[in-house]
């Protein structure tokens, strides 16, 4: 039994509201053990395993393909110039490397 947070994210300046419900870890670990029949621990243990084993293909520009969920590529952001709304000031962003995600349509049927 999953319990949801909700945060609801008011913008005044244009009347918008938008609703966002974020899962904690703690929360995942229990989905995790209930689902798979394991112990919290051992739930825990497990996504810590896949969490550092995500990360490290990651940096090391791999791409991770889950089937129903989607794919994930690092992929390479050029260096570019921007302005301070504010200010107007020109600053100089370096290139550097990003996660983007693709959503399988399977996952994508299911919203």
């Amino acid at each position: 039994m999953n319990i949801k947070k909700i945060i609801l994210y008011t913008i005044s300046k244009i009347g918008l509201t938008f609703k966002s419900s974020i899962m904690t870890k703690k929360e995942l670990v229990n989905a995790i053990a209930a689902d798979a029949g394991l112990s919290i621990k051992d739930a825990g243990k497990a996504l810590n395993a896949f969490v550092g084993a995500f990360g490290q293909s990651m940096k090391k520009g791999s791409r991770i393909q889950l089937p129903g969920m989607g794919t994930f590529k690092v992929d390479k952001r050029s260096a570019r110039v921007v302005r301070n709304p504010r200010t107007g000031a020109k600053l100089n962003v370096p290139a550097k490397k990003v996660v983007k995600f693709k959503a399988a349509p399977a996952l994508n049927k299911g919203l």
